[in-house]
């Protein structure tokens, strides 16, 4: 297979498989039930999306500024305003080019801030490092806040309270075979595990080595506490979803945020997961899918009319350069 070929089919597979899944959602309603979807879609208190997209934009100033603690240390401070408009473009580039964000983004910063693009190509991978610990925690903070909720789904499916710390012992018993496994392995896969285990550890102690540690621990609760805050608020956009704990919303968020990582943007599979999370909590198909597109819709928009906006504007703010 050709490297052309590759590259066409990297860019076409993951907008097909989102166009496919947009169909099957569609296909999988009845036209009443679209007529609702669209209906509540259509009655949403757009104060709230706006909020939502307020909080989005926070979360991006504050990345902004955290990128600056990552790069003080190899000796760059670029202007804010410059990291701003390079985040909001690297993001409307995730959504046409899936993982393409990151090297636009450190491919930039070398264009109009002249730092080595290997440089700040290592800063977004501390970032994206972060970024999976931050995840791993809010996942472990919906199982905690919502044990009777994932016990109940549990019983449901005939498993009991000890059948699920046996499950839990299985899992790590496999968990600790699996971690000596791929230590003792030469394989190439094995060989990448490594790697992206030993980085990650890497990156979590370079926070305490930086001089700005607090500041940069600050940040990163504060960009993750905005992405929960961007769902927890669309929920009064649906009657059903109002009063909904915080702790279905953290379900729905970590079902979102691997679907955005799964597809461009979440095309198509961010309302299914999103959906599939609600019900859970006896929110209806129509309110959860209603639900998932004002949210996808919400930020995808903030995405794309933002990243256009700064991919025009930040070559005229640099344009002496």
């Amino acid at each position: 297979m050709s490297s052309s070929l590759k590259k066409i089919l990297k860019i076409a597979i993951p907008i097909l498989i989102g166009a496919g899944l947009v169909f099957y959602s569609f296909s999988s309603t009845s036209p009443e039930d679209r007529g609702k979807i669209l209906e509540s879609i259509q009655n949403a208190n757009l104060v709230w999306v706006f909020l939502s997209i307020f909080i989005g934009i926070l979360s991006h100033i504050s990345r902004a500024i955290r990128w600056n603690y990552l790069l003080a240390p190899l000796g760059h401070k670029p202007k804010l305003i410059n990291n701003v408009l390079i985040i909001l473009i690297s993001y409307f580039a995730n959504t046409l080019v899936l993982r393409s964000g990151e090297f636009l983004r450190a491919t930039a910063l070398n264009t109009y801030e002249n730092v080595p693009f290997e440089k700040g190509f290592g800063t977004i991978v501390t970032e994206r490092i972060i970024d999976v610990i931050m995840l791993l925690l809010v996942i472990a903070a919906a199982l905690l806040f919502q044990t009777d909720v994932i016990l109940g789904i549990l019983q449901e499916n005939g498993i009991g309270l000890v059948g699920s710390l046996l499950l839990l012992l299985v899992g790590v018993i496999g968990l600790y075979i699996a971690i000596r496994l791929i230590k003792k392995s030469t394989s190439k896969f094995a060989i990448k595990v490594k790697t992206f285990l030993n980085g990650l550890l890497d990156g979590v102690l370079s926070i305490f080595k930086m001089k700005n540690k607090g500041a940069f621990i600050f940040h990163t609760f504060f960009i993750w506490a905005c992405y929960i805050s961007m769902f927890w608020v669309i929920k009064f956009t649906v009657p059903e979803t109002t009063n909904l704990p915080l702790g279905a919303f953290l379900v729905a968020f970590v079902a979102g945020a691997f679907a955005m990582a799964a597809t461009n943007g979440g095309l198509g599979l961010f309302p299914i997961v999103v959906t599939a999370a609600l019900s859970v909590y006896g929110v209806s198909k129509t309110s959860g899918d209603a639900y998932g597109w004002i949210m996808w819709t919400a930020q995808t928009l903030m995405v794309v009319v933002f990243g256009t906006i700064s991919f025009i504007v930040l070559p005229l703010l640099n344009r002496n350069r």
